[in-house]
């Protein structure tokens, strides 16, 4: 069983292979996909397939294909400020990735049927803030994640700019979920076995567009005792940030452009890269699907055409690597990355404990 793209060594070749076939298709998401380790999301003892284009489920923890992620994450049109409801966000895998891009304006919010997978969540994101040097090159929206039942979300709840449903939604469930929308806003869900993109263009017109073919496991209905109320799903109020914390964020936001400013390479030390042979990429045309788990994968069937293709490809690669030996897979290697922010905020004369604070009291 295989992806609709080639497996990679490690997230940044994972990364390498969806731009090159064209799942990730923009800059800023590209750079989110980089920031966060797909690999920290799994267990311990199964991280060699995270950089695989499969899903992968353990228990109720559950993360879909790369290449499901991509379109999503393409297919809801991220911008800084924006508020955002994932329903069913399990790992916060996606909620994470999509706080870097709406920033610290922004609204990110998760709601997950399964306690446990909301604990490994807010486990997953404490590891992020606190040991993730990306967490510093990046003005951050923190995910909240809460239990619940996202077909239990008070009447009365506010509305969002981008929602994302990680669960096969029922038709008659469909307009539901649009009422959570403002006008101007994108939901991205599985619906009918389609990967559906609806963008609310009025009080009560809205444009749907079929992004790929998905198979989810449906949402799960709360089952209830006859004559019991729900359990209603209060979701977290809109907050306006502290005085305190927006000073953080501007004092942070003040040193970052002053580093990058003095240091264009971002902290980063290199050294001559190691050439070793890549497997070219393409996107495939796909020909079937099998399951995994809960969810559909698109597999390429390979026809004589495609045979021939592949042929032709690697009689070329052997052709330019007899001219100009094996080549390399970038232009650099990373030997060690600096943490210039970190460094910048350490060199200020000020008390170490709101050092600190300005920090996130993080360690490292």
């Amino acid at each position: 069983m295989g992806g609709a793209v080639s497996a990679g060594e490690d997230n940044d070749d994972l990364i390498d292979n969806l731009k090159e076939a064209q799942y990730i298709r923009t800059d800023h998401v590209e750079q989110a996909f980089r920031a966060i380790d797909r690999g920290d999301y799994y267990l311990v003892g199964y991280r060699d397939n995270a950089y695989k284009d499969l899903a992968w489920k353990h228990g109720n923890i559950h993360l879909s294909a790369p290449c499901i992620y991509s379109e999503v994450m393409e297919a809801l049109k991220l911008q800084q400020g924006l508020s955002f409801l994932n329903l069913g966000s399990g790992t916060g895998y996606l909620s994470t990735m999509v706080g870097l891009i709406i920033g610290p304006f922004g609204v990110n919010h998760g709601v997950e049927l399964h306690r446990d997978v909301v604990d490994y969540a807010k486990e997953k994101l404490d590891d992020f803030i606190k040991n993730s040097d990306s967490f510093d090159k990046f003005e951050f929206c923190e995910p909240i994640f809460m239990v619940g039942n996202c077909l239990e979300i008070s009447s009365d709840s506010h509305q969002y700019d981008r929602i994302y449903c990680g669960a096969g939604v029922q038709k008659d469930h469909e307009n539901y979920m649009k009422i959570l929308l403002k006008v101007g806003g994108i939901l991205v869900m599985p619906i009918e076995d389609q990967l559906t993109q609806i963008t609310r263009t009025g009080q009560c017109s809205w444009e749907s567009k079929n992004i790929l073919a998905v198979s989810f496991a449906p949402l799960v209905q709360q089952n209830r005792a006859e004559g019991s109320k729900p359990d209603t799903v209060e979701l977290p109020p809109v907050s306006v940030r502290s005085l305190q914390d927006l000073s953080r964020i501007y004092i942070r936001r003040t040193l970052r452009d002053l580093t990058n400013e003095e240091s264009p390479d971002n902290g980063l030390v290199k050294r001559a890269p190691q050439k070793r042979k890549r497997r070219r990429c393409r996107r495939r045309r796909i020909n079937t699907y099998v399951f995994v788990g809960n969810q559909l994968i698109p597999q390429a069937v390979e026809s004589e055409e495609d045979e021939r293709i592949e042929e032709e490809q690697h009689k070329e690669e052997q052709e330019t690597q007899e001219k100009e030996g094996e080549r390399d897979i970038g232009s650099i290697e990373i030997l060690k990355a600096v943490n210039l922010l970190r460094d910048k905020i350490m060199t200020l004369p000020l008390p170490e404990s709101l050092k600190a604070y300005l920090l996130h009291y993080r360690e490292k």
